[in-house]
């Protein structure tokens, strides 16, 4: 009868390893899950922007859209304002216009000048020497054509009204803000009321 060798039992230096390696396989894995939680939230800082987009599309959309502009205002007026046109001097419907009254964004209907502040230049164009009130208009450095002028666009609508210059009566601040007819709508003092813009109403009670 064939006797078969006996198997030795496993030595204890043997089982140290086998529980070592298990226990440093299982310390790899606590780490990585570990280290990928960690991750995750940074993977997503996208709430921060979306939220930043989100305010800006809220502030583009007080502004009517390029379609909407276009019904709205007729051609002239469109390439004014949207366009930064300049129409042509002496043939617009306010170089000349003397009647009491305001001129508002004809885009947001924001009062931007009075007719009070109103002289002519001899330029052709509307001229005033100040806008209604402070805030109402916003000025930006121009470099077209060439030369460096001071642009100067409604608060509200964006819209290109004109230039402001520096040539103006020195009498009343020796500015001249050059505007365009077609980025003006004319409200008289009889409507300022029935238009809503009654507040203005004091300015001229005491021209009076």
């Amino acid at each position: 009868m064939i006797q078969l060798p006996k198997r030795q039992a496993p030595s204890s230096r043997g089982m140290l390893i086998t529980c070592a390696v298990i226990f440093i396989a299982l310390l790899g894995i606590i780490l990585f899950l570990n280290r990928a939680r960690g991750q995750a939230p940074a993977a997503s800082p996208a709430q921060p922007t979306s939220m930043t987009t989100q305010s800006s599309d809220q502030q583009s959309s007080t502004k009517p859209s390029a379609d909407e502009l276009k019904k709205k205002l007729t051609p002239e007026q469109y390439r004014v304002t949207q366009q930064c046109g300049t129409e042509p001097p002496f043939r617009n419907e306010y170089w000349d216009n003397h009647k009491p009254g305001i001129y508002v964004d004809v885009v947001s209907g924001e009062p931007l000048f009075t007719s009070l502040d109103k002289f002519d230049s001899g330029s052709g164009w509307p001229s005033f020497t100040k806008p209604i009130e402070n805030g109402h208009v916003n000025e930006k450095t121009d470099r077209t054509f060439g030369m460096e002028r001071t642009e100067v666009r409604g608060s509200k609508s964006d819209s290109h009204l004109g230039h402001v210059f520096d040539d103006g009566p020195t009498d009343k601040g020796g500015q001249r803000y050059c505007i365009n007819s077609a980025a003006l709508r004319f409200i008289p003092v009889e409507k300022l009321k029935e238009e809503g813009y009654e507040r203005f109403l004091p300015l001229f009670e005491k021209k009076k």
